[in-house]
């Protein structure tokens, strides 16, 4: 049976956006200044009235349903415009002690942090930042489990983006081929494919189990290389680059601001793959978030570099 409106209490959905923000049933109840049990039982007679589980339990919180997710634009943009017009405040940045939680590699780390502390500095100055690993395939759970609000990364397969999950594409990753400065292949602008493919590489797998995407776009020409390590921190594979006889296909604007950049040699890679793009990800319940929203306006308009 359909649920009435006029029977629902309304009070009920202010529980279901915080369970919806928060991911947690402990974490609801805190920001609604409520008990657990008080939470539980709203949630209860929230499953009764919609005929649906609304969240299932995931780790250590909680996930929304397909019909939780359904419901959760109209009724979350309702209580924004219903908070909006009854409290004209919107979040003040100098103000706020909130902790903000991103999930990057360590190339993106090294290229966004020192630019977005600075900025905190001068526009959120009590604010904190706490950053996680991101291993590519774990980002639709870092999100959905509500562990960090924020990430930002390549995404390897955009037909298995989760419907979820929004985004945001932030810049393009120029790949260069790097090797030590007196590599025996160091005397030459340009590498032909077959010294490429035949000199010993090194490369970056973030979640240290699956196979470096470059590696899956040669076996998709018919080629391989002859990889002999990988590692799971871009700034060792540079490392190991500048003090071995091992080449690597990495990022250009990382190298160039790290300390071993007087010891490498760049030349174009012979077999250059699609371009990959860093985006800024979030989950679609911190869409109407107002230190949310903040956060990633500041975001793009420090790293935006696609519109």
């Amino acid at each position: 049976m359909p649920v009435s409106f006029r029977t629902l209490d309304l009070n009920l959905l202010k529980v279901f956006e915080a369970l919806m923000t928060e991911g947690s049933v402990t974490r609801a109840a805190s920001a609604l200044t409520m008990t657990q049990p008080a939470v539980s039982n709203a949630l209860a007679r929230l499953r009764d009235a919609l005929g649906d589980p609304l969240f299932v339990r995931s780790g250590t919180g909680i996930r929304p349903t397909q019909r939780a997710v359904a419901l959760w634009d109209p009724i979350g943009g309702a209580l924004e415009s219903i908070r909006g017009a009854l409290d004209e405040k919107v979040f003040d940045s100098r103000s706020a002690q909130t902790e903000f939680s991103l999930s990057m590699s360590d190339y993106v780390a090294s290229l966004v942090m020192p630019a977005l502390l600075n900025r905190f500095t001068e526009m959120a100055p009590t604010a904190r930042l706490r950053t996680a690993p991101n291993t590519i395939i774990g980002i639709a759970d870092q999100l959905e489990d509500n562990r960090v609000d924020c990430v930002l990364s390549v995404y390897v397969n955009e037909a298995q983006h989760p419907g979820l999950i929004r985004s945001r594409s932030l810049w393009t990753v120029d790949y260069a081929c790097f090797m030590r400065r007196d590599h025996p292949l160091a005397n030459r602008n340009r590498l032909n494919v077959r010294s490429f493919l035949n000199a010993k590489h090194v490369d970056v797998s973030l979640a240290g189990r699956t196979a470096p995407t470059y590696d899956q776009f040669l076996a998709s020409r018919g080629l391989s290389r002859n990889l002999v390590a990988i590692v799971n921190h871009y700034n060792a594979a540079y490392e190991i680059v500048r003090q071995s006889d091992l080449i690597a296909v990495l990022p250009r604007d990382l190298s160039a601001q790290s300390r071993q950049a007087p010891h490498l040699h760049a030349v174009p890679v012979p077999l250059p793959a699609p371009p990959r793009i860093v985006s800024l990800f979030w989950h679609q319940r911190n869409d109407t978030v107002p230190a949310q929203r903040w956060l990633r306006e500041t975001l793009v308009e420090l790293f935006a570099r696609i519109e």
